[in-house]
């Protein structure tokens, strides 16, 4: 029988910090059965729309269904890879352009279990945690539902 994680808190208000990104990396230099990591960092981009530029997204969810998709995206890598470690967070309110939204931490022995298992859970968030994403376009305070692609 595969090991049951304890569901996680994953839900981050406002942009993801530089900071905690590094902190969460220095956080494992004593987990020595690492050798790999993957991280992937979701920015935030100024895409042209009509009306202006994107200047933020502003992020809600259902969240007590949302963290339980997060879990079993986390349940459903760690059956599918190798994996040591595996951290997942995601911002909530408004992300202004240039900051990052999303940010996925994965350790494992090797790097192609790292790799592939960065690629499968971010795939798997997009099409299946319920989270809602507005655009910010311009100066005007227009908005427009973000479509994810």
């Amino acid at each position: 029988m595969e090991k049951q994680h304890k569901p996680r808190k994953v839900f981050v208000e406002g942009p993801i910090s530089p900071d905690f990104v590094a902190k969460s990396i220095a956080s494992h230099q004593s987990k020595t059965g690492i050798g790999a990591h993957a991280i992937f960092l979701g920015q935030i981009r100024a895409d042209e729309k009509e009306g202006g530029a994107v200047s933020g997204i502003a992020y809600t969810a259902y969240e007590e269904m949302a963290e339980q998709t997060f879990h079993e995206v986390r349940e459903a890598a760690f059956e599918k890879f190798e994996l040591t470690c595996l951290h997942i967070y995601h911002s909530l309110g408004l992300v202004p352009t240039g900051q990052i939204s999303l940010f996925v931490f994965v350790s494992s022995p090797h790097r192609r279990a790292a790799f592939e298992a960065s690629e499968y859970i971010v795939e798997e968030i997009k099409t299946k945690v319920p989270i809602f994403a507005k655009e910010l376009i311009g100066d005007a305070g227009e908005f427009e539902w973000k479509r994810n692609v």
